[in-house]
């Protein structure tokens, strides 16, 4: 699997200080602040298709209330996904995970593409995934990260579309991580920040992988992750000098 060629700084759900999360202004937002990098969130749909979209429902971030998964690909795009956060970003429509990787593509722009669902839907969403990706995703492109706190997305990726480099999601290093970092073939660990000092950087370095954490957003702070070894940082403010 080719190494991945990880900025320092990743937009969280694009600029999501600054436009919606997850939606095509937020990226367009990231670009514009120089990210070279963005995270967001897909889940999947009543046919099979995948959106961006964070939680379950979409109360928190439309105008609309239900689950995502009880939701067709129409109904979700009929919702307006920007007047919350602002009024000059009303209309602002959910995108699917295809428009998505349209726009990346335009920007030149690289992804951590974040599964988000239950067990029980996993192996659809990762077949989903992989059909999308492939579909869409230009083989001489730079490869995107696909990561999950779901165990059972990231063994579905392996085994549907093994290919794509996969990042282990985990709030703190507890358990045998290790074994399960090994057993995903995990390409990163993606950590968050919180529970983390020097020693704890250093042991999960040991295991060769990448350490990305989420979600930083103070500078101090990230010059101390980055003076430990964490190779980049997802933070909602992609022109904050993190990286200084």
């Amino acid at each position: 699997m080719p190494a991945l060629d990880l900025p320092k700084i990743i937009g969280h759900r694009g600029a999501c200080a600054y436009a919606p999360e997850n939606t095509l202004a937020s990226i367009r937002k990231a670009a514009a602040l120089g990210a070279r990098w963005v995270e967001f969130d897909v889940r999947l749909t009543r046919e099979g298709d995948l959106v961006l979209m964070h939680d379950d429902d979409v109360r928190r971030t439309t105008n609309g209330r239900g689950r995502v998964l009880d939701m067709s690909v129409a109904e979700l795009g009929a919702l307006d996904a920007g007047a919350w956060f602002g009024g000059a970003f009303a209309g602002e429509r959910v995108p699917t995970l295809a428009e998505t990787i349209a726009l990346l593509l335009e920007l030149g722009l690289g992804a951590n593409i974040e599964i988000k669902t239950a067990a029980s839907e996993a192996r659809a969403t990762a077949k989903a995934l992989g059909h999308i990706l492939g579909a869409h995703w230009p083989r001489a492109a730079p490869q995107p990260l696909v990561s999950s706190f779901e165990i059972a997305a990231l063994e579905a990726v392996q085994a549907v579309a093994p290919h794509w480099p996969r990042g282990l999601l985990a709030k703190e290093l507890k358990g045998d991580w290790r074994g399960l970092a090994e057993r995903l073939g995990a390409a990163t660990l993606n950590l968050d920040h919180r529970p983390l000092d020097a020693a704890k950087v250093a042991l999960a370095r040991q295991t060769g992988r990448p350490v990305l954490c989420y979600t930083v957003n103070d500078a101090a702070r990230a010059r101390q992750l980055f003076a430990w070894g964490v190779s980049a940082v997802f933070t909602d403010r992609p022109d904050t000098p993190l990286a200084g």
